[in-house]
């Protein structure tokens, strides 16, 4: 009786395999729209040939890695929207400097860190390094949001926020206003007891 069940292959349901369950197959429209989302920062435009070439193979080796992972995830198209006044957050320490390129409410529309770049150890807190990031983080933000003119917050006492600020301008984004937003104490926290050598 079981056998006459099992040669009618209408009735004959087969179990899913993983690779069923995991992947779902997509359309070829919608994969070169993915792969197109992937590669709007792409590193073969005319204004990357001043960039170092170490620095564009640490880029070029980030992007492969966000365009595999955001294959595996399906996600939302974004209605391409245009910034064009914005402001660039410079933070920078003794160790690092970071670049945040935001919109006039604070949303982060792009970003970068020395360390992102391929910096180490005590070059991440130089000026080149600086003015390097700067240079990934607005290419990014004019490519993707047309970002033209920005107010500068900085913050911190590193040797990178003067070419941070030096970079902004001479990357083509028009600086309106520059702001020291480095916190500074009113005698508040007593300090620490010299160092003894």
């Amino acid at each position: 009786m079981s056998e006459e069940k099992n040669l009618n292959p209408e009735e004959e349901v087969l179990p899913a395999t993983p690779a069923q369950t995991e992947a779902p197959v997509v359309p070829a429209e919608e994969a070169d729209d993915e792969r197109d989302e992937a590669s709007a920062f792409s590193l073969d435009s005319a204004a990357d040939d001043e960039l170092p070439e170490e620095i564009k193979q640490k880029l070029e080796k980030n992007k492969q890695a966000r365009a595999k992972k955001k294959l595996v995830k399906k996600r939302k198209k974004r209605s391409a929207r245009t910034v064009k006044v914005g402001r660039a957050y410079i933070n920078a320490t003794y160790n690092n400097t970071m670049v945040t390129l935001a919109d006039a409410n604070g949303d982060v529309i792009s970003w970068a860190s020395a360390g992102m770049a391929g910096f180490k150890g005590a070059k991440k807190a130089t000026p080149y390094a600086a003015q390097i990031i700067t240079k990934i983080a607005v290419q990014k933000a004019k490519e993707e949001y047309g970002l033209q003119e920005v107010s500068v917050f900085v913050s911190g006492v590193g040797t990178g926020r003067e070419a941070a600020i030096r970079a902004l301008n001479a990357n083509g984004l028009e600086v309106s206003a520059i702001k020291d937003t480095t916190p500074v104490p009113h005698n508040g926290c007593r300090p620490k007891k010299p160092r003894r050598v």
